[in-house]
């Protein structure tokens, strides 16, 4: 899987060694490879997971792998808007800011 923001947590391996060991063998090579869900619904999930629990530093990241995942950005405008009811709504609004963030980015060829 392609890492959210490049890879770029593995530079906590300066620090972390194990914590970045574990995140890149546990998490993107064996959680994230399994089969019974798509790469796109797991995006979805764990977009809307950090959207749950207030996780702004990693919303661009996994939004991003979101969109190259197979989600359309009008399906994470969709996942807000529904979200802001179950997860209230300054996680929302932080959530939206962030997209807005991606899609400007993206629309002036800053993605990737």
């Amino acid at each position: 899987m392609k890492r959210p923001y490049g890879g770029k947590g593995a530079e906590l391996a300066r620090v972390a060694p194990d914590f970045n060991a574990y995140t890149q063998s546990i998490l993107y090579e064996d959680l994230w490879e399994r089969g019974g869900l798509s790469r796109r619904d797991r995006s979805m999930i764990t977009i809307a997971a950090l959207i749950a629990m207030h996780r702004p530093d990693q919303m661009i990241g996994h939004m991003q792998t979101g969109l190259e995942n197979g989600v359309t950005r009008e399906e994470l405008g969709e996942m807000i808007a529904h979200l802001a009811f179950y997860t209230s709504w300054p996680n929302a609004g932080v959530a939206a800011r962030k997209l807005l963030r991606l899609t400007e980015q993206l629309d002036a060829g800053g993605g990737d």
